[in-house]
């Protein structure tokens, strides 16, 4: 599972879209996969039927509030 666990886009949290691991998306598909790469952008990955594909993109001067993964065990 990757570092990411939620990623909110928009300048105001209440009304920002929100994208999730294990959300169903896009007529059937899952987010598997948050990511932020090199430069900043955030990149959000999809799977149906053991296909991965890039669903979303957001450059880095995009509001994004990242919720991470957090193990105590």
């Amino acid at each position: 599972m990757g570092l990411i666990r939620k990623i909110s886009i928009g300048p105001d949290y209440k009304s920002a879209m929100h994208y999730s691991i294990g959300q169903e998306v896009y007529g059937g598909n899952t987010i598997i996969d948050i990511q932020i790469i090199e430069d900043g952008s955030s990149v959000i990955l999809i799977e149906k039927d053991n296909e991965i594909k890039q669903w979303k993109a957001f450059n880095k001067n995009v509001a994004v509030s990242i919720e991470y993964n957090i193990d105590f065990g």
